[in-house]
């Protein structure tokens, strides 16, 4: 008999679980003959079933009540077609945000460094220049090597918040920051990890902007414990695309991305191409393409990383020079 499988969002709130919790106890109180899986939509982990656990999701939403329950176990038939119908409508609206923003806080510690105006972050590994231009200001981070992941979380979002249970003293109640991964902060192995060596493996760690880490903690702690998370990324604009190279070897930067904000895959169409052929990265934003592009209008696909695909066309025009760059319309 094929199981049933139940998907949810493991989120920081609770209502996030309620139709999951609601299946499992259907589940458990009506002795199904089927198999229930619930599985986690946005690590796609199988998660155990503990109804316990789910049950008092629910009832610290206060969702269910005493007639609920009744009605619950008394309408078998009637109620598996709601609870089917709940999720199907909550899973629609969840969409939206899978694979971009994850509910979960996770722990971490947070410096600063560029100075106070954060002139000293521009530019970084991540390939981007001016961090004004390419749409990130001074609301950015260097990320530690388990972070960054070799350039590959380059443009993600996370909103950061100082734990102010365990620094009262340091930390700036009620605030928290959206920042951008624009740099990597390398180890230093010749301090300890928890005396210096804040980016060394496997510690996560956010070296923030000045003017980034004074929003949710004061200057003189230095360092701060911090609870983070991954969250969409909010632009102005549409996604800019910068020309760099020589012939044979065009190496485009791809900055002022939205929505999930990490790319995973970029494809280039010039204007006398039949298909469109596959980018490489080569470091941080930037991808790389071998083909003679010269003389021609280029095209432009981006994937994210939680697989939502952009195209603008026609972004540079067939007069194109390297070293120019190209701002579109469009955006995720």
């Amino acid at each position: 008999m094929w199981p049933w499988v139940c998907w949810f969002y493991m989120a920081q709130d609770t209502i996030s679980h309620v139709p999951c919790a609601m299946w499992a106890m259907w589940h458990k109180y009506m002795e199904s003959s089927h198999e229930l899986i619930i599985i986690n939509a946005y690590t796609f982990r199988v998660e155990p079933l503990d109804t316990a656990v789910l049950w008092a999701k629910i009832m610290e939403c206060a969702i269910l009540s005493k007639k609920l329950i009744q009605f619950f176990l008394s309408q078998k038939e009637r109620m598996e077609k709601l609870i089917l119908s709940g999720i199907i409508l909550f899973a629609v609206l969840l969409s939206t945000e899978v694979g971009v923003a994850s509910g979960v806080w996770l722990r971490a510690h947070a410096t600063f460094y560029g100075g106070s105006d954060g002139s000293g972050t521009m530019g970084g590994a991540c390939g981007y220049g001016n961090l004004y231009r390419d749409g990130y200001g001074t609301k950015t981070a260097a990320l530690s090597s388990v972070l960054f992941d070799d350039g590959k979380s380059c443009g993600g979002c996370y909103r950061i918040v100082c734990d102010a249970r365990q620094v009262p003293k340091w930390c700036l109640r009620g605030t928290s920051i959206v920042v951008t991964a624009t740099n990597f902060c390398p180890p230093n192995y010749a301090l300890p990890n928890d005396n210096g060596g804040w980016c060394n493996p496997p510690r996560p760690h956010f070296d923030m902007s000045q003017p980034a880490f004074e929003t949710i903690a004061k200057y003189k702690a230095g360092i701060v414990p911090i609870l983070y998370r991954k969250v969409g990324c909010k632009r102005d604009g549409g996604m800019r695309f910068t020309i760099n190279g020589r012939d044979y070897f065009e190496l485009v930067l791809i900055s002022n991305v939205g929505g999930g904000g990490v790319i995973s895959r970029v494809w280039v169409k010039g204007s006398r191409m039949s298909n469109w052929e596959s980018m490489a990265r080569n470091w941080g934003a930037n991808w790389q393409s071998l083909k003679y592009l010269n003389g021609q209008s280029l095209s432009f696909r981006v994937q994210l990383r939680n697989g939502r695909i952009r195209t603008a066309y026609n972004v540079a025009p067939s007069n194109w020079r390297f070293a120019q760059s190209f701002t579109t319309n469009v955006q995720f």
